[in-house]
This record gives structure tokens, C-alpha cells and sequence, in this order.
């Protein structure tokens, strides 16, 4: 029998279970990526708008980073940035095209930068593409709680995902609360666009409750 104080076993992310299906996957998406910035196309959208809410110069955390599509453009802007990602492939090209960031391999169910060797904690949290709903299911309301515990004193984390990938808006709050966080703001967009409840998007902007 298991005891109390025994290591939990590690949940796969769905995300994971997508590559055992298809080990392809990553770099397709790399690929992918890359040639939208080949064509000229703005992929940082996100970047910009966590650009706007902090002083330059503040440390940010890109929390399912992928290869550094948000976190690359913030370093590059002058913040100081720590992507966590649980594949592998995407975190190694981030560090391939984003050299400027630090980016390590990890599951934000189990974040925990201190034992990295990042005791600090960050002004700002980003945490988009999606990230949550690829997390297993029933990890979601610890990953916001470990959100919660990075964040300095004043910070804010931002949400976003899609509101059809089976994790209901409801759901999401319950576990924002339950995390020890609180909406200051919710949009429908990374531009803005107050949020609705028939939204098929949603952008979260939250802070601690203890704030």
C-alpha cells in the first residue's frame, strides 16, 4: 500500500499523449511556426500584450512556453524570461531560436523553479496556446495554484485558451479560485475584446487573492 508521504504518480499531459500517437507532432509544429514567421506573418500577439502590463526589465514566466513563440519575443524586448515546457523537442528549439531566455523541461503540474536554481519570483506569468486544456485533467487547478506561487507580491498571471477544448469557463474559475487567485480582467482576445459568455475564447488576467 502506498503511504501519505510517498511520491505521487506523474499524470501524462494529453499533450504527451498526442506525441505517443504521433512522435511527428513536435516538430511539425516547429516547422510549422517557423514558416509563418518566414512569411512574414505576427505570431507574438500574445507577447505584446504582456509587454504592455509590465515595467521593462521584469521577470516573466512562459508557462507551456512550446519553442518560445511568447517568451522569445518578451526576452528580446529586455524582460527577463523562464519558458517551462513538458516536451523536450519544443523546449530545445526554443533554445535553438530564443538563446536570450531560460528554458527548461517540466510539468507546470509540478512546477517547482526553485529547485532549479530560480528561487525568484516573477512579475508577470503567461500562460497561453492552450496550455491548459493539454494538461491532464485533473491537474489544471494545481497548475494555477503553482502559478499562484511564483507570482511576486502585485504580479499577474494571464490565461488564455480556447473555450471548446473541454474545460469549461466555470470549471476554470472554480479552479482559479480554489488556487488562491482572483479575474481582475476577462477578454475574449489577446486584443482586448471584453469577454462574453458565448466567447469561443477566453483571456483570464488574475492575480492573488492575498494581493
Amino acid at each position: 500500500m502506498t503511504s501519505p508521504d510517498s511520491p505521487r504518480e506523474r499524470i501524462p499531459t494529453l499533450w504527451e499523449a498526442k506525441l505517443a500517437a504521433d512522435p511527428g507532432h513536435s516538430s511539425w509544429y516547429i516547422e510549422r511556426f517557423r514558416g509563418l514567421v518566414a512569411d512574414g506573418m505576427d505570431i507574438v500577439g500574445e507577447g505584446r500584450t504582456i509587454d504592455a502590463m509590465v515595467p521593462r526589465g521584469s521577470r516573466i514566466l512562459d508557462a507551456g512556453c512550446g519553442f518560445g513563440r511568447v517568451g522569445g519575443y518578451l526576452a528580446s524586448v529586455g524582460h527577463i524570461v523562464v519558458g517551462v515546457d513538458v516536451d523536450p523537442t519544443l523546449i530545445e528549439a526554443a533554445r535553438e531560436d530564443h538563446p536570450a531566455a531560460t528554458w527548461i523541461t517540466g510539468d507546470l503540474a509540478e512546477l517547482d523553479l526553485a529547485a532549479h536554481g530560480i528561487p525568484q519570483p516573477f512579475d508577470a506569468i503567461v500562460c497561453a496556446g492552450n496550455v491548459l486544456p493539454f494538461a491532464a485533467p485533473s491537474t489544471r487547478g494545481e497548475i494555477l495554484a503553482r502559478f499562484a506561487r511564483h507570482l511576486a507580491p502585485g504580479g499577474r498571471a494571464v490565461v488564455g485558451f480556447g473555450t471548446d477544448r473541454e474545460y469549461a469557463v466555470p470549471e476554470f474559475l472554480g479552479h482559479v479560485d480554489a488556487a488562491g487567485l482572483v479575474p481582475e480582467l476577462l477578454l475574449s482576445t489577446w486584443d482586448l475584446v471584453p469577454y462574453r459568455a458565448d466567447a469561443d475564447f477566453i483571456v483570464a488576467i488574475l492575480r492573488r487573492a492575498a494581493d
